[in-house]
């Protein structure tokens, strides 16, 4: 039992990717006895209110200075993208927005246990200051977290010296299976979610094709709906998926309208939003754009990929599904590799035909679902949160 026990979870603006991984240990926490709090901007308020925590709200820098960050995401250069996100958005206009609402809610609040999304780096500055363990919970994988805490530097020792050496050797929790994501860590531990609660509040997706066919589950996350492709990107998969012998479910997040979307055919559903653990027991296969929490959710379900990636990690993801043969990378027309220092473009209608290739090919060879139910295997024989909790909360 944590009787007595007080869990501060530190969300930054990145959206439910962000902050979804966080929400179980909140959730075991809770179960056994402790109090907990979420901190975060406050775009993070409606998904934080349906967690079921509660929420204290501090700033968020304007979207005149997100925009053209976000704009610039799938577009530039991956070196200079990368700079342009860890560096100046997370790594400094979100900490610097963050500071002083994080700095009142753990000296106020006096947490045990404050556990990080590693995008947000005003707890990780309060926890140095004040002498305090700050726990990363991963979003992604370890080297590419590691990768981003570099390109933030300098703007972190503008936030205090020595922290991104901090950031390097701190605790280091992760879902991820060992196999998929080899940690540099020091103090690297695993674990596995508990199976995820079903709402039961389903769209009528069961309904409209054919009731036989395989599901695939469409999702681009909640940050691509933001951006000014958004549409194009999403009309790319939808003529991708016309006619295909499947049910396909679409969701755009709640930064896009759906009803933008008009003409879309028999075989498709468009919604804004459906909870993940809703559908990933239905579906056949996902298609996404290799956001960590989608990608390694499906593979946790036991489900193959068809990774199409826009920005940041998710060219790293897409690699690491292809290689392990748990599913397909799409390179879209403008698309270099992950590593090419060239500009990028996002993937539009043009690239329907390679995208409908994979998902075919896919959902033609079950090697890849074997492979994605292996992979599930190893993600199952960690060890659970509640496991783990007693020890964060003693260190």
């Amino acid at each position: 039992m944590l009787v007595r026990v007080r869990v501060l979870a530190a969300c930054s603006l990145g959206g439910a990717g962000h902050l979804r991984p966080l929400v179980p240990f909140l959730d075991e926490a809770r179960r056994a006895g402790a109090q907990t709090l979420l901190v975060g901007p406050p775009g993070l308020e409606a998904m934080a209110a349906a967690t079921g925590h509660p929420f204290r709200a501090g700033r968020e820098p304007p979207e005149s200075r997100v925009r053209p960050i976000r704009e610039q995401l799938a577009v530039a250069p991956p070196d200079e993208a990368s700079v342009l996100g860890n560096r100046e958005l997370f790594g400094r206009l979100a900490a610097i927005a963050m500071l002083p609402a994080m700095f009142g809610a753990i000296r106020d609040w006096r947490p045990d246990v404050i556990l990080r999304d590693p995008c947000e780096y005003s707890s990780a500055t309060v926890a140095a200051e004040l002498g305090l363990t700050a726990f990363q919970v991963a979003i992604s994988l370890a080297e590419v977290e590691r990768g981003s805490i570099a390109v933030a530097g300098p703007a972190l020792e503008e936030l205090r010296d020595g922290l991104t050496a901090d950031l390097l050797r701190s605790p280091y929790l992760t879902r991820f299976p060992a196999a998929l994501d080899p940690s540099p860590f020091p103090g690297t531990a695993r674990y596995r979610e508990p199976a995820p609660a079903r709402s039961g509040r389903l769209p009528a997706w069961r309904d409209f094709a054919a009731a036989s066919a395989p599901l695939v589950y469409v999702t681009l996350g909640t940050v691509l709906g933001h951006m000014s492709f958004a549409e194009e990107s999403y009309r790319a998969v939808i003529d991708a998926v016309t006619g295909v012998d499947a049910r396909v479910l679409v969701t755009t997040g709640r930064g896009f309208d759906p009803a933008r979307l008009r003409d879309v055919p028999g075989n498709v559903h468009v919604e804004a939003w459906v909870d993940q653990a809703d559908v990933l027991p239905e579906a056949a296969l996902v298609v996404c754009h290799g956001g960590s929490g989608t990608t390694f959710g499906a593979l946790a379900a036991g489900l193959p990929v068809v990774v199409i990636p826009a920005f940041a990690d998710q060219f790293a993801n897409g690699q690491k599904v292809a290689s392990a043969g748990a599913g397909l990378v799409v390179r879209a027309g403008g698309f270099p590799a992950a590593d090419s220092g060239g500009s990028r473009a996002p993937f539009g209608r043009d690239d329907a035909r390679l995208i409908r290739a994979a998902i075919e090919t896919v959902l033609g060879d079950g090697s890849y679902r074997d492979r994605a139910r292996s992979i599930a295997a190893q993600m199952s024989a960690a060890p659970e949160i509640s496991a783990l909790l007693p020890a964060l909360a003693r260190r």
